[in-house]
């Protein structure tokens, strides 16, 4: 994967943490940092948590596997990019949650992170075999998940409900366009 490549998985993985904040700022109608930072913290470490996960149990079992990794691979972003195509178009969830609670917080980051736990895993079914090769990736969706989120709750507080672009669309057709690549390179380019 290129660099452009990963910061584009990024800124897709960061779509659900982006919309999440943007339901917080909106349920919390004003800026409170203390409790932003918190989200954005949990957000980004679980972000980049996940694929360390994913990645670390594919490796166990990658020679297994490794003659159809690539249709793994793109099964896995497929399916993803698929969902939050499909969430993206589904109607809001009218349910209150409080967005200032910590319990609720780290649910929260767990549920919009278990994307990145397969993306894990098409890291090592895409060559990336040593801890090394993921530090980058990681690093970069930690970080932009982060950034997201702390960027979706001001745009919360500040837009409000007004606030309506389907942005796990957009997300979801970049998954899908990578595992598409990835396919493509391994059936007629290696």
């Amino acid at each position: 994967m290129t660099t452009f490549e990963i910061w584009l998985l990024a800124i897709s993985l960061a779509m659900d943490c982006f919309t999440v904040s943007i339901t917080s700022g909106i349920i919390m109608r004003r800026i409170c940092w203390r409790t932003f930072g918190i989200i954005a913290f949990f957000f980004g470490l679980f972000q980049a948590a996940m694929p360390v996960i994913g990645w670390f149990s594919a490796t166990r079992f990658r020679h297994l596997i490794e003659s159809y990794d690539h249709w793994i691979a793109f099964g896995l972003l497929a399916f993803l990019g698929g969902r939050m195509i499909k969430e993206g178009f589904a109607d809001e969830d009218t349910d209150r949650f409080d967005p200032t609670r910590l319990k609720v917080i780290i649910t929260l980051a767990i549920a919009t992170s278990i994307d990145a736990l397969a993306i894990g895993i098409s890291f090592a079914f895409v060559g990336m075999n040593s801890f090394i090769s993921i530090l980058s990736p990681i690093t970069i969706i930690g970080f932009t998940s982060f950034i997201f989120s702390l960027a979706g709750s001001l745009i919360g507080v500040f837009c409000g409900k007004q606030f309506n672009l389907r942005m796990e669309v957009w997300g979801g057709l970049v998954l899908i366009f990578i595992g598409t690549k990835i396919l493509i390179e391994h059936l007629f380019l290696s």
